[in-house]
């Protein structure tokens, strides 16, 4: 196929230099890599790192990382915002976003949610344009009693129509892939390209790196992703202060990332005196490649919301597997399929604390089992999910979406 000029909208791009998700990145690099011109457009994320240096003129700046051309608008956002904050950088970006879509300089636009706003810029150009659902929205939002009937409405009119307009649906999970046929998508056109494994990023040839707090004998059991409330990460506080009342000392619970949450998850750990869990902070991912190289098992939390069971696909699962972790994930449904797969790792209940401190505990304990686990966890990332395989998918799906 002749080389297509694409625009790749995403609010929340980074390199792998920033401390936040890398999907966008490598798929962008895969389209310029097939001979395609493609633009990323995004927002200044807190965490992120476009790659982009210099000043911000007429509210942005352009240039060249690595194969393709990257637009970013000075918006700033952060996870830590208020929804009134974060609803205005959402609409600010739809907004110097549309008249790039609008330009006529492009064959094709992958619009990429969350936020759903990303679709309106899509919607008012005529181009063909390819809708990548991260996280179901107004689903999720919902689902956990965030916004209010007024703005799941109006989100659930922008969904309708970005699903009913967009030539090809790109879903991360089976889960979210049924939300937009719901929306009114053909179902035809509704494709499953899941996150993926960075197999050179994240793996064995890592050289590790533990912090401080640390001692020898402890196991890491590090969470590595936002600290948000759909993440639930006050289910491994109370994790941690089971052990410490078990007299555990195996067990080191470490947090890396930031979020709305973050403040009020170090104030509690403070509080309680949970010397057992470590909070880092937001970390470049090549850093939490070698946090994770260090650790001895990764841990997946989410609050405890039925939906989460088929509706997400947490990139810091994919970032585990390759990292060869064996994996404790308080997830049901497609998160505890992926671990029964070896095993690599344990599901326990959504909501039980105990059940998370004993399946901590016992990989703790239990050298051999961690190193089988770990071993089926990479074969995994490597046989199923390497991100190479899964990006060559998406462009053939970019590649051949039309009106």
């Amino acid at each position: 196929m002749a080389g297509l000029r694409i625009l790749y909208l995403h609010q929340h791009y980074s390199t792998p230099a920033g401390a936040t998700a890398t999907r966008a990145h490598a798929l962008a690099g895969a389209l310029a890599a097939r001979g395609h011109a493609v633009t990323v457009a995004c927002g200044s994320m807190a965490g992120a790192a476009t790659g982009l240096e210099g000043p911000f003129r007429r509210g942005r700046r352009q240039g060249r990382v690595g194969a393709f051309q990257v637009t970013e608008f000075a918006i700033p956002y952060a996870n830590a915002q208020g929804p009134a904050a974060r609803m205005a950088a959402f609409l600010h970006f739809a907004a110097r976003a549309a008249p790039l879509a609008r330009s006529g300089r492009f064959d094709r636009i992958v619009a990429s949610s969350t936020p759903l706003s990303v679709a309106l810029p899509a919607l008012a150009a005529r181009t063909p344009f390819v809708f990548e659902i991260r996280d179901p929205w107004p689903e999720l939002p919902r689902a956990m009693g965030q916004g209010g009937p007024a703005l799941w409405w109006a989100m659930d009119r922008i969904a309708d129509a970005a699903c009913r307009r967009a030539a090809a649906v790109v879903a991360l999970s089976e889960g979210m892939a049924e939300t937009a046929v719901a929306h009114g998508a053909a179902p035809g056109s509704v494709h499953v390209v899941p996150n993926g494994c960075d197999l050179d990023l994240f793996g064995p040839q890592v050289l590790p790196w533990r912090p401080e707090q640390a001692g020898s004998g402890e196991a890491l059991a590090v969470y590595a992703g936002a600290h948000g409330p759909a993440n639930g990460l006050d289910l491994l506080l109370d994790a941690a202060a089971v052990l410490r009342a078990r007299g555990e000392r195996r067990v080191r619970i470490v947090l890396a990332g930031e979020g709305r949450e973050a403040p009020r998850l170090a104030g509690r750990i403070a509080a309680e005196g949970l010397a057992n869990v470590t909070m880092l902070g937001a970390l470049p991912k090549r850093r939490v490649a070698a946090l994770l190289a260090g650790a001895q098992i990764g841990v997946q939390c989410l609050a405890p919301e039925p939906a989460f069971a088929e509706w997400t696909a947490p990139n810091k699962l994919m970032d585990y597997l390759a990292a060869g972790l064996p994996v404790v994930a308080n997830m049901q449904g497609r998160a505890a399929r992926l671990l029964a797969d070896g095993p690599c790792g344990v599901a326990v209940p959504p909501a039980d604390p105990a059940a998370m401190a004993d399946a901590l505990a016992a990989l703790a304990s239990d050298p051999a089992r961690r190193a089988v686990m770990g071993l089926a966890a990479r074969a995994q990332a490597v046989r199923r999910w390497d991100r190479r395989l899964l990006a060559a998918r998406f462009c053939d799906i970019v590649e051949a979406a039309s009106h």
